[in-house]
């Protein structure tokens, strides 16, 4: 199944994520089909937290992509953001 989740980047204790779009059975942060956006948890100032192209990640969720549980939550967040 495809999915899209985060993978892990950054150095310790500065945590930095990537949107991915991936086959679930692969490692975390192995093998990937497509990177949709990031997610900076320690953003300060005019650092940007969080970047999603909306578009890819429109097309694979009408592909059957499935987005992980913290994913759709930053997917709703980004759509009230735009909004």
């Amino acid at each position: 199944m495809v999915t899209i989740r985060l993978a892990r980047g950054g150095s310790k204790k500065r945590p930095f994520y990537h949107l991915t779009v991936t086959n679930s059975r692969n490692a975390r942060d192995g093998r990937f089909v497509e990177r949709v956006g990031f997610f900076n948890p320690v953003a300060s100032g005019a650092e940007e937290r969080l970047n999603v192209n909306q578009e890819r990640v429109n097309y694979w969720l009408s592909q059957g992509a499935q987005p992980s549980e913290r994913v759709a939550k930053l997917l709703k967040d980004a759509a009230q953001a735009a909004a």
